[in-house]
C-alpha cells in the first residue's frame, strides 16, 4: 500500500520557470505553520557552455524579517555537494547538456528562506531554470492545490 505524502505538504513556487541570463531573487518562502522544507531545483540544457568565469551559483538564502538576506550556514542545507560552500546549494560551472533536476533540504531556524540564481561571467544566451519549494505542515491535511 502507498503511503499518502500528499496530505502533508504544500508545494510552492521558488524560482519562477523561465530562461535566465542574469540574477534572479526567487520568491520569498514564509515557513511560519511549517516544519520542514525542501527545495527541488530543475535546470534545462545550459544556454552557454559553462566554465569556471561563466558560470552560474544556486545558493540558499535565509532571513528573520524578509528584508536582510544572509547565505543559509552550510550545516543547515542538506543534500548540497561536499565542496559547494556559503550557501551554493548547485554551481553550473561545466557543460550543461541535459535537463536534471536537484533537490536540496533546510534544517535551519529563519523564518524565511529563497533561492538565488547567481550569474557570473557573460551569458548570451539564456538558461531555462525553476525550483519549487515543498513544506512540510505541522498541522495536517494540507489544503489541496489541484483545484
Amino acid at each position: 500500500m502507498m503511503k499518502d505524502i500528499h496530505s502533508g505538504v504544500t508545494a510552492l513556487v521558488a524560482l519562477a520557470a523561465a530562461a535566465l541570463d542574469a540574477d534572479e531573487n526567487g520568491e520569498t518562502i514564509d515557513l511560519k505553520g511549517y516544519d520542514g522544507c525542501l527545495f527541488v531545483l530543475n535546470v534545462g540544457v545550459g544556454g552557454i557552455t559553462f566554465n569556471g568565469t561563466n558560470k552560474v551559483d544556486f545558493i540558499m538564502e535565509e532571513s528573520d524579517d524578509d528584508s536582510t538576506w544572509t547565505a543559509v550556514a552550510d550545516r543547515d542545507i542538506l543534500g548540497q555537494a561536499a565542496t559547494v560552500v556559503d550557501g551554493k546549494v548547485r554551481t553550473l560551472s561545466a557543460a550543461h547538456a541535459a535537463a536534471a533536476t536537484y533537490r536540496f533540504g533546510y534544517k535551519g531556524y529563519k523564518r524565511y528562506v529563497r533561492i538565488v540564481a547567481d550569474f557570473s561571467g557573460t551569458h548570451g544566451t539564456a538558461t531555462p531554470m525553476s525550483a519549487v519549494a515543498i513544506l512540510r505542515g505541522m498541522d495536517n491535511p494540507q489544503a489541496d492545490q489541484a483545484a
